[in-house]
C-alpha cells in the first residue's frame, strides 16, 4: 500500500511521493528443520559496490527527502536553535600531566577541535599537538580515536578513522622536529601504549574479515612494520581484546573480555621485549578488571558476588601464587543491593563509582577500604562519574555530574578536607533556565510484577495532565545503564511541550547485575515487555496524550523498537529507530559479521536449537506481519561495522510489503557514515533535527 503524507493539521497532499518497492528474490535459510524465506537477502553487499543495492538505497533516501520536503523549514529552524545553544569557541577544562597543561579548544564554528598543551603553566607558549579540523577537511568522515604522547614527551601517536568502519590508522608525529614519521599502521584499534623508553609502542590489529581486535603487536620506531613483534594473539572470537596502561604507568595490561568472563595479561613497560604474564586464567562466569599502583594489584571481581567486590594483591604475591583468589585481600565486599561499577586509584585514597536503586554515586575510601565520605546529590534522577584524573598523586580529584535539568558539570573534591567546588558547567546559550523544567523518577509495574524505574523531564509551564506528547526512550542491553543526563538538543522538544521519558528496562544494569541477567538471552522478552508496560503506565498516570505517544532507540535500542512495534503497534503514533539491530537470527548465524561471535552470551547462539527458538520469538525482521504499524523513521549508515546497513534496509523493505496502513515508512541511509552517524560538533545536529521534525510534525506541532 502506498504511503501518504499524514496530516495532523488537516492539510491535504494531492499526490504523495511513491515509495520504492524492493525487488523480492527467493532465498531460503534452513536451520533446525525450519526453513525461513528471506526475499530481501540480496540487499547484503559486503563490498558496498553493487549498483542494484546502492540504487535501492539511493531511492529510499530520495523518497525520505521527498516526503519530508514540507518539513525542511522546520528542520532548518531546529538545527539553528540547537546549534545556537552551543558556545562557538568552547574549550575544555585544562589539566596537568607530567608537567604539561593540556587543553582542547574549538575555534569559532569549527566542527573539530585543536589539541594543545603548555609546558609548565597555562601562561607558557602553546604547543599544537593536532589540528583535527584540518585533518578532517579532506574526508567526508573523520574521527579521532586517540592521542598518546610518549613518556619522553617527544612523540605523539595518533589513531584516526576516515571511513567510519572503526578501522583506525596509527601515525606518529615527532613533536620536536614538527614532522610525521613514515610509518603508518592500518586497520587498528584506537589503543596505543608506549614502552617506557619511548622507542616503541604496543597496538592492536583487527581481523581483516570480522574486524575483531585479536592481536597485540609491538612496533619499534623507524623499523619496517613487517618486523613488528607479535606479543599476544587471541584465538577465541568470543573475546574482545583491549590495551591500557596501568595506573602506576609501569605495566601494559592486555584485557580479554566476553559477555560472561574476562582474562588479563600484564607486561612491564620497561621490558617491552618480554613475554606477558596471565594474571588469572579465564573461567566462565568470572569477570574481573585489573589495575596496579605502588606495588599492588587491585581487582574488581564478581567471584564472591554478582555485583562485584574490590580486592588487593601484592605484585610479588601474584608471581608466587599465580593470583590464587584465596590470597586476595578484600577491600570492599560484593553487596546485594549495590553495584560496584568502577574504581580509581590514588596515592592517598580509592574512589569508587557505584549504583544503588538505579542511581549512581561516588564514595571515597581509604587504601584499606574504609569509607571516608560519599558525594551526595539532590536531584531525583541524575548521573555522576569519575572524571579524568591522570595523576595518582593528586589530592584534588575531578568528578562529573549531570541530570535531566543540569548541564554536564565538573567538580573538584579535596581528598583531605572533603570540600567540593564547581570547576566548569557546560554553557547553554540563549534563554535556558534550569528551574523552568521538572524532573521526576517513577516506578512502573511490569506485567510480571517487576517494578521498572523511569526518569522523565518536561517544561513545567507546558505540562497539562493527559495532554502532552510523550517520547519514551530505551536501550536495555549489554548491561549498559541508560543515564538520565542533560541534552541541550532535547530542549527543542521540551520547549514545544514534549514529555521525555527514559524507560530503564531490564537488560541494562540500573538495578544491579540481576537487572542485566533478566534482560538477556532467554529472558530478552522482558526488555520489550518492560518498555511496553512503562508506556502504558505513563499514559495511565497522565504523562501523555494517548494519541501522541512516540518511541525512540538506537542500535540494541533499535532492536527494542523493532520488537515493540511488532508486539504493541497501537500504542505509538511514531517511532525513530537508529541503526537498528533487527535481523537477529540471520546475523547471529553468520560468524563472519563483526560482533557476532562475541555476543552469543548476550543474545544466544542460534546454532543451538533452544537459543534459536527464543530469538525467533522476538527477532523483529522475522516477526514482521500484516498489521498496521506506527509512522516509522529508520536511520542507518552504509559503513556501519556494528549493525550492518542491510539489516535496516531489509527491515524497511519487508515492512513496506507487509504493513496494512498508509503511515510514513522512511529510511535515511547516510552513505558516508557508520554506526555513530556523522562526526563533528555540529554535523550530527542535522540528523537530530530530522528526527525531531518527524516527531513534531506527527504531534501536530508546526514549529
Amino acid at each position: 500500500m502506498s504511503e501518504s503524507l499524514p496530516s495532523p493539521s488537516s492539510s491535504a497532499v494531492a499526490a504523495p511521493p511513491v515509495p520504492p518497492m524492493a525487488a523480492r528474490h527467493d532465498h531460503s535459510l534452513l536451520m533446525h528443520g525450519e526453513q525461513r524465506c528471506d526475499p530481501y537477502y540480496w540487499l547484503r553487499d559486503d563490498a558496498r559496490q553493487d549498483p542494484a543495492v546502492l540504487g535501492y538505497l539511493q531511492a529510499e533516501n530520495e523518497y525520505c527527502q521527498q516526503v519530508m520536503a514540507p518539513l525542511q523549514g522546520l528542520q532548518k529552524k531546529l538545527y539553528r536553535e540547537m546549534r545556537a545553544r552551543q558556545k562557538p569557541d568552547d574549550s575544555s577544562l585544562p589539566y596537568c600531566y607530567h608537567g604539561y597543561w593540556y587543553v582542547t579548544r574549538y575555534e569559532a564554528d569549527a566542527e573539530f577541535p585543536r589539541y594543545e598543551r603548555h609546558p609548565g603553566s597555562l601562561e607558557a607558549p602553546v604547543e599544537l599537538l593536532l589540528d583535527a579540523e584540518s585533518r578532517a577537511a579532506a574526508s567526508d568522515y573523520y574521527e579521532l580515536g586517540s592521542l598518546e604522547v610518549s613518556p619522553d614527551e617527544r612523540y605523539l601517536a595518533v589513531a584516526e578513522d576516515w571511513v567510519s568502519r572503526r578501522q583506525y590508522r596509527i601515525q606518529i608525529r615527532d613533536l620536536q622536529q614538527d614532522l610525521w614519521l613514515e610509518e603508518s599502521l592500518e586497520s587498528c584499534s584506537t589503543e596505543v601504549v608506549w614502552a617506557a623508553d619511548s622507542r616503541s609502542f604496543f597496538y592492536i590489529r583487527l581481523d581483516e574479515e570480522t574486524l575483531l581486535p585479536y592481536q597485540v603487536w609491538n612496533h619499534q620506531l623507524g623499523s619496517p612494520i613487517e618486523s613488528d613483534r607479535l606479543v599476544y594473539e587471541e584465538s577465541d572470537p568470543s573475546f574482545y581484546l583491549s590495551l591500557e596502561q596501568s595506573r602506576s604507568e609501569q605495566l601494559l595490561l592486555i584485557s580479554l573480555q566476553s559477555t560472561l568472563s574476562c582474562e588479563v595479561w600484564w607486561l612491564p613497560l620497561d621490558t617491552p621485549h618480554g613475554e606477558p604474564v596471565c594474571f588469572l586464567p579465564r573461567r566462565r562466569g568470572h569477570e574481573y578488571q585489573l589495575d596496579h599502583l605502588a606495588g599492588d594489584f587491585y581487582i574488581r571481581s564478581n567471584a564472591q558476588g554478582s555485583n562485584f567486590g574490590l580486592y588487593r594483591l601484592h605484585a610479588d604475591d601474584q608471581r608466587q601464587t599465580g593470583a590464587v583468589e584465596s590470597e586476595w585481600q578484600c577491600l570492599l565486599p560484593s553487596r546485594e543491593s549495590v553495584l560496584l561499577q568502577q574504581f580509581e586509584l590514588f596515592n592517598q585514597a580509592i574512589l569508587v563509582e557505584e549504583r544503588q536503586d538505579g542511581l549512581s554515586r561516588l564514595r571515597q575510601l581509604t587504601l584499606a577500604g574504609d569509607e571516608v565520605r560519599a558525594v551526595q546529590f539532590a536531584d531525583p534522577c541524575y548521573v555522576t562519574w569519575l572524571g579524568y584524573n591522570p595523576d595518582p598523586a593528586s589530592v584534588e580529584i575531578r568528578y562529573g555530574y549531570s541530570s535531566l535539568t543540569t548541564p554536564v558539570s565538573t567538580y573538584a573534591l579535596d581528598l583531605g578536607l572533603g570540600s567540593q567546588h564547581l570547576l566548569k558547567q557546560q554553557p547553554v546559550l540563549g534563554r535556558f533556565d534550569a528551574s523552568a523544567y521538572g524532573s521526576e523518577r517513577l516506578w512502573v509495574q511490569a506485567r510480571d510484577g517487576t517494578r521498572v524505574p523511569v526518569s522523565l523531564v518536561y517544561r513545567r509551564d507546558l505540562f497539562v495532565a493527559g495532554k502532552n506528547p510523550l517520547l519514551v526512550y530505551g536501550y536495555g542491553a549489554y548491561g549498559l545503564s541508560e543515564e538520565p543526563d542533560f541534552s541541550s538538543s532535547r530542549l527543542s522538544l521540551l520547549d514545544r511541550g514534549f514529555v521525555y521519558a527514559i524507560a530503564h528496562v531490564r537488560g541494562g544494569e540500573e538495578l544491579g547485575r540481576h537487572w542485566y541477567e533478566q534482560g538477556r538471552g532467554e529472558h530478552k522478552l522482558n526488555s520489550f515487555h518492560d518498555f511496553i508496560d512503562v508506556t502504558r503506565g505513563l499514559i495511565a498516570a497522565g504523562y501523555a496524550d494517548p494519541g501522541r505517544v512516540f518511541a525512540m532507540g538506537g542500535s540494541a535500542g533499535g532492536l527494542l523498537m523493532g520488537g515493540v512495534i511488532n508486539m504493541a503497534p497501537e500504542l505509538y503514533l511514531g517511532v525513530v529507530a537508529a541503526v537498528p539491530f533487527v535481523d537477529v537470527l540471520t546475523s547471529m548465524l553468520d560468524d563472519s559479521i563483526p560482533l557476532t561471535t562475541g555476543e552469543y552470551d548476550e543474545w544466544g547462539n542460534p546454532h543451538q536449537e533452544a537459543d534459536y527458538a527464543w530469538i525467533s520469538r522476538y527477532s523483529p525482521y522475522d516477526q514482521v506481519r500484516a498489521q498496521a504499524y506506527p509512522h516509522l523513521l529508520v536511520v542507518s549508515g552504509l559503513h556501519d561495522s556494528q549493525v550492518q546497513y542491510w539489516e535496516p534496509a531489509k527491515w524497511v523493505a519487508k515492512l513496506r510489503h507487509e504493513k496494512t496502513d498508509n503511515h510514513w515508512l522512511l529510511l535515511h541511509m547516510d552513505m558516508s557514515a557508520g554506526h555513530g552517524g556523522k562526526a563533528g560538533r555540529y554535523h550530527h545536529l542535522h540528523d537530530v533535527a530530522r528526527e525531531y521534525a518527524f516527531l513534531l510534525h506527527l504531534a501536530g506541532i508546526a514549529g
